[in-house]
This record gives structure tokens, sequence and C-alpha cells, in this order.
């Protein structure tokens, strides 16, 4: 893998992780929200309904070094069923990351959205997750209680809002446990309001070289657009670095500021 901007540079892993790590943190409760998501050359975000269809070697080791850097990884319940969600297993990718987990449990944990609690609470994502990287669950008040106290049981259960989600309670609640350092892996529609809800500060996003054809959504989906850039309300972002193999191109943007 090679850097082809803002300079031309062959990556070590140690130069990779440099280019990814995240910023110092500050005061108890601060936190920095990253995205990754990869899309296709027109758009798309998934292929046959899943995202790795996309994928490439480059970006299956930027994926494992991203979820490495992390203290939790944030998805949607849809995205987590649909992808397959189970807990953080090293494998070869993430073996290959294992030194920079030092001082922190050896992966971390899963926190899924879930307005409803609508999930298989015998799934490995909840009953097979290991003791120091419980999954978290990250629900409302109007989710049954019953429900609620049976996903305690396994998993570690913060409500965050009455009968939606409320992302800034939810995101100030994870750091306020220390998870300060987040990855949200989507879907789509979770990264729709993550950014209408002004808590994005990097997108990571891996352009794939392939060509879908129209049909699939695109990384940001919901019910009501966002404004453009340029916009009132816009949410303007500066590129940062753009790696680049086999055809793959991997940017990283920050907000303003970041």
């Amino acid at each position: 893998m090679r850097q082809i901007y803002p300079d031309e540079a062959a990556l070590t892993d140690a130069g990779l992780a440099d280019r990814y790590r995240y910023p110092g943190q500050g005061a108890v409760g601060s936190h920095w929200l990253r995205a990754n998501m990869v899309m296709s050359l027109d758009g798309a975000a998934t292929v046959r309904g899943r995202s790795g269809g996309l994928s490439g070697e480059a970006d299956r080791q930027v994926f494992a070094l991203l979820r490495a850097l992390a203290d939790v990884i944030v998805v949607g319940a849809g995205t987590a069923r649909v992808e397959g969600y189970g807990p953080v297993r090293p494998g070869k990718e993430g073996v290959r990351w294992a030194w920079l987990r030092e001082g922190r449990p050896a992966s971390a944990p899963i926190a899924v959205l879930t307005r409803g609690l609508d999930l298989d609470l015998a799934s490995p994502l909840l009953a097979q997750a290991p003791g120091d990287a419980r999954t978290i669950v990250i629900t409302t008040e109007a989710a049954p209680a019953g429900r609620r106290a049976a996903a305690a049981r396994t998993a570690e259960v913060i409500v965050a809002g009455e009968r939606d989600v409320d992302l800034t309670a939810a995101v100030d609640a994870l750091a306020g446990r220390g998870y300060q350092r987040m990855l949200t892996e989507g879907g789509p529609h979770l990264l729709n309001q993550i950014i209408g809800a002004g808590l994005l500060d990097e997108l990571c996003l891996t352009l794939s070289p392939l060509l879908t054809g129209p049909g699939p959504g695109r990384i940001v989906q919901g019910p009501v657009p966002l404004p453009a850039p340029g916009e009132p309300g816009g949410h303007p972002f500066t590129l940062a670095h753009v790696l680049a193999e086999e055809g793959h191109l991997l940017c990283r943007y920050l907000r303003p500021g970041g």
C-alpha cells in the first residue's frame, strides 16, 4: 500500500497506523467519532445487500486497523443483522495489529443501537462476547422492560432516549464509560443520523474499482436528505490523505479543525 496524497510514500505497518491514529483525547468525556465506509465507483454501498463485495485486501487491512485503534465499534441493529455481526475476533488481519491494543482488552466491544431491542438475545453478538469486551446495547425507554432485563444478563445496556435513540446522549454515555475513540461501520441510516446530529468527526471512505449498476443505496440514507455542501447546514470535510492499492483508493476526511 502506498500514500499518493498529500505526498507519495510507501507505508510500513507503523506508518499506516500513524496515518489513522486518533487525535489525543482531552478532558474526561471527550470523544472522537470516526466512520468507515466503502462504496463503488457509481456510488453503491453494497453488492447483493452486503458491503463485503466491494472490499479488497487493502480495505480489509485498514478495516482491521481501525478496529484495533478504536475503543468501541458502533453499529445499527439492521447492519448487525444483515452483516452477521458477532464479537470482534482478531483473525489473521487483527493479529497483525494486536500491538495497538496494548494496555486495553484484546478487542473492542460492539455497541449496537436498537430502538425496540428487536435483537436475537441468544446470538453470538450478545451471548458470546468476551468478559472484558461485553457487547453494549443502546436502546430506549420504550423498549420492553423484560427484553432490557434479559439483554442485561449478557450485555451492558444503555438507555438513551424515550422512543428513538438519542445519539448525542448515546455518544456521551459511551465517552463517560471511557470509550472515547469511537468507530462506526454504519449502516447508512445510522450514518445519516450521526451526520445530522453533528457528531461525525471523521470519514474513512474506500472507493472500490467496481461498477454495480442501479439499485444499491448510498453510504448515507434516510427519510430526510442532508443539506448539500455549501448550503446552510451543510457538512464540509477536509481531505487528510489518500492511499492506493490494486485500484482501491482509501481516503480519510476530517471535519474542519479536526
